[in-house]
């Protein structure tokens, strides 16, 4: 099936990313501090200390939903409660960068970050149950109780 193979290149692409991101954002806090340069009058070393803890946050919340991701590939069970709400935290968060990377760095970062959105909604999609109508009744024309299945009364007027 294909479930399985979505699952393993999700968990690899999402930590890598996570690697990537606090590489980035860790990457930025040094040239901002040697830079000693202001923004608007903020201090050089809090911008600094703020992009590193941000890189981590980040990495660590890339990495933990790699890690729902390698859990699901590993069981082949769909992702329940905390991992499903991760996963698709992480899809709503490509969305949002999908749209800022096109206008602040080009295309083929917009392309790359839709490539995972994709990614991760194929994942969530191809785990996904086909729900049984609430009204099916059971095989046999009885309920699991044991009394034969009856239609609720006619309603009646006053």
């Amino acid at each position: 099936m294909i479930r399985r193979p979505v699952a393993w290149v999700v968990a690899v692409v999402l930590l890598a990313e996570a690697f990537g991101v606090a590489a980035l954002n860790w990457f930025l806090g040094v040239v901002v501090d040697r830079q000693e340069m202001s923004l608007a009058g903020l201090d050089p070393h809090m911008m600094s200390v703020s992009s590193k803890i941000g890189g981590i946050a980040f990495g660590l919340y890339f990495a933990l939903c790699g890690l729902v991701a390698l859990l699901v590939a590993l069981r082949d069970r769909p992702p329940a409660g905390l991992g499903r709400v991760l996963l698709i935290s992480a899809a709503v968060v490509h969305a949002l960068l999908g749209a800022f990377t096109w206008g602040l760095v080009g295309w083929p970062a917009f392309l790359f970050m839709v490539l995972v959105l994709a990614l991760i909604v194929l994942l969530l999609m191809t785990y996904d149950r086909p729900a049984e109508p609430a009204d099916a009744a059971p095989a046999g024309g009885k309920s699991g109780d044991g009394s034969p299945v009856t239609s609720p009364p006619a309603p009646t007027t006053p």
